[in-house]
């Protein structure tokens, strides 16, 4: 055993290993990029991009491009002023290499250069650089194009031999100690200025999966280019062959690739990135919340002499906020400062959200009566859900040396800014909701009657949650009166069919199974919720049985673990009205229940339209069409056949007018029903086609009516 005198003498300083440089970084890439996969690659792209966006923040530039090379490196151009190229006093080197080789060095730690910046800690270039196998930088300043290299952090020169840059070119390290010489490659008579870095992922860093996403890519441009108004992006993808861009390509090649280049340019600000956002049918135009404000915050400060004091200095704190709501449930909330999303949220966020949900709970208090809201009932309060429920909502802030939570600026943590956008909301969003603009009356008492219809629903929800799955017989009155429920305990294949009319409901009981088909009858066209408000629809009899009935809430509440049945059935009549009233109930699904079409649960019943009797040696067997065009054809299949049928063809005018063994076998059995499952591939392009089929704007409709009615087709409905 090793005594604890041998432990100390085996253990001395000549065990401490000291990382210099950006060493650190390559050892320890997690603690500055987050992860070494597509994430983490992208955030060195987003660093890269960030600083030239700083450059726009400080009015100093008005175009950026990204450039996805071919060989997989990429490269990030903007016509700022360009990175100095001077030397730097302390360190005797010059501006570029003291960016990109020093960490915690930069523009971004006093206010002079930069008074809102996304790269705030000096570590975002240099990181970049440390992490990658190779990094070439170019400056246009003074009529001069200065440039360096640098290989996994190491300055040097590379010799690509007159061909195209490469990672694999042979590399000469610069001496160490040895001042880096900035080489002037070109000259220009112009006053142009800006900054080229193009880069290399380093494959002993990075792992194998790695990849740059091109979508995240351009939703980043894109979303750029509204919160810097007037900042042009280009997006140049040199994978994609210059043809594509041309004319006379094939359809299919369009299909399965994106242009070689887009460009995003935007004037309007969030207020044209909330509409771009929304999806719906909006409920309120685009609200804005703006202003201007200050906080004293204490700071480290560097003084003259390169020393930390403590100092109490002044912010100012931009306030940029566009919001509205939709007639949908889902949440979309982007959140900026300084342009750098925070997809986490933190302290502007929780200001805003705070303020609206306390504005809106004083607004319905102050509606109650209008809005049937019971004061008395403690469960009848305003909930943070129930105000984001379709919620579209962008928050930007603009400040100086903001505290983010970690590196990858996930979350904004300087908490001066919370009081200053909750002050600002609390006194702007306050006019708005309580109607005293003008113009506003209508519009926010839109925005209340569907919060607290939201309201209404999750209390709803709740209660249902309460009761057990199954309801025994003392409770079953719990459940609407007309539902004829199949027997507990089949879960995993129990089947609710809403029926078209009490009458096809009779003969629907006598040909069901009863140990897992339970029957919901609906009196004809339920209401069209995409026009209707929450509240409408918890008042409709026919929505609120099926909601409850289904049993597992509505909206954003919706827990489809708690469905009571493994598929929802629509069973109509064959005709137009059997086919409208699908279409209401699917709208119904796709807006309240979404999770039931998504996960494949929702199907059509498939009735017959025609009855034809075989005679002769096959009398007492039947064939069932579902159209005049089959019909036809297989009568002229039995002709040709010389197959004795009876001349008197059965037409089915409605379920009801069927037997029940015949609607067993048609559309009801498993054994020999036909069933068509509602699928929903592309979500938003569903929602864009319920809006315009089943929402309030007619001319869209009208004009989507004429242009598409020569193209009719019987046999698409449904499908």
């Amino acid at each position: 055993m090793t005594s604890k005198t041998e432990a100390f003498e085996e253990y001395g300083a000549q065990n401490l290993t000291v990382l210099e440089g950006l060493d650190a970084v390559r050892k320890r890439p997690g603690m500055y990029i987050g992860t070494t996969d597509s994430q983490g690659l992208m955030h060195c792209l987003w660093e890269i991009i960030d600083n030239s966006v700083d450059e726009a923040l400080a009015g100093k530039c008005d175009r950026i491009c990204v450039t996805l090379h071919a060989d997989g490196s990429i490269t990030v151009e903007d016509n700022g002023r360009g990175i100095p190229v001077d030397i730097e006093p302390k360190t005797g080197l010059t501006g570029v290499e003291v960016v990109l080789t020093k960490l915690h060095a930069g523009a971004k730690f006093g206010s002079a250069s930069y008074n809102a910046a996304g790269g705030l800690h000096g570590v975002g270039s240099s990181v970049v650089n440390a992490l990658s196998s190779r990094l070439d930088v170019e400056v246009d300043r003074g009529g001069k194009t200065y440039r360096m290299e640098f290989k996994q952090g190491h300055p040097g020169v590379y010799d690509d031999k007159g061909k195209e840059p490469s990672a694999h070119s042979e590399f000469k390290k610069t001496r160490k100690n040895k001042p880096t010489e900035l080489r002037i490659v070109n000259t220009y008579s112009d006053n142009h200025t800006g900054t080229r870095i193009r880069y290399w992922a380093d494959p002993e860093i990075f792992n194998s999966t790695a990849k740059f996403n091109y979508e995240q890519l351009i939703d980043r441009a894109r979303q750029t280019s509204f919160l810097v108004p007037g900042l042009r992006i280009i997006v140049i993808d040199e994978n994609i062959d210059e043809n594509t861009a041309q004319e006379g390509i094939s359809d299919e090649i369009a299909a399965n690739s994106h242009p070689r280049e887009q460009q995003f340019f935007h004037e309007g600000g969030v207020v044209d990135f909330v509409d771009f956002l929304s999806r719906g049918e909006p409920i309120s135009d685009i609200w804005r919340i703006k202003g201007q404000s200050s906080y004293n915050e204490e700071v480290q400060s560097v003084d003259e002499n390169g020393n930390l004091h403590a100092q109490n200095v002044e912010r100012t704190c931009d306030v940029n906020i566009a919001l509205r709501w939709v007639n949908d449930y889902e949440t979309v909330i982007r959140s900026y400062v300084n342009v750098v999303q925070t997809p986490g949220g933190g302290m502007h966020v929780d200001g805003f959200l705070n303020s609206i949900t306390k504005q809106i709970r004083k607004a319905v208090e102050a509606n109650a009566r209008k809005l049937k809201v019971s004061l008395k009932d403690s469960s009848m309060r305003i909930e943070r859900d129930d105000v984001l429920a379709g919620l579209v909502a962008v928050i930007a802030v603009r400040i100086a040396e903001p505290q983010f939570q970690g590196q990858t600026k996930d979350v904004l943590g300087t908490a001066q800014v919370k009081p200053v956008v909750s002050s600002m909301t609390d006194r702007q969003f306050k006019e708005l909701i309580t109607g005293s603009k003008r113009g506003f009356k209508e519009q926010s008492g839109k925005v209340l009657e569907k919060i607290v219809g939201e309201m209404q629903a999750r209390v709803q929800a709740r209660k249902t949650k309460e009761v057990t799955r199954r309801k025994n017989a003392l409770e079953s009155a719990s459940m609407p009166s007309k539902l004829s429920d199949c027997q507990p305990g089949n879960d995993d294949i129990a089947e609710l069919f809403i029926v078209e009319g009490d009458s096809a409901l009779g003969t629907a009981k006598a040909a069901r199974n009863s140990m897992f088909q339970a029957l919901l009858p609906i009196r004809g066209k339920i209401l069209n919720v995409q026009k209707a408000s929450v509240s409408q629809i918890l008042a409709n009899k026919e929505c609120s049985a099926i909601i409850q009935v289904v049993g597992a809430g509505s909206g954003a509440s919706f827990d489809i673990s708690q469905a009571r049945y493994n598929k929802i059935v629509m069973m109509t009549d064959a005709d137009v009205d059997g086919a409208h009233i699908r279409i209401l109930l699917l709208t119904l699904f796709y807006r309240y229940m979404r999770p039931l079409i998504e996960q494949g649960r929702v199907y059509a019943a498939v009735p017959p339209l025609h009855r034809i009797a075989l005679a002769g040696k096959r009398k007492g067997e039947y064939i069932y069409t579902y159209s005049d065009d089959e019909l036809s054809v297989r009568l002229d299949e039995l002709n040709n056949s010389n197959i004795a049928f009876s001349e008197d063809v059965q037409r089915y005018k409605g379920l009801g007018e069927m037997d029940a063994d015949q609607l067993a076998d048609t559309t009801m059995d498993p054994r020999s029903r036909m069933l068509r499952r509602i699928r929903m591939e592309d979500a938003q392009q569903a929602s864009k086609i319920f809006e315009l089929l089943m929402g309030d704007e007619v001319p869209p409709r009208k004009k989507f009516i004429i242009e598409n009615a020569d193209d009719f087709d019987r046999t698409k409905i449904d499908t």
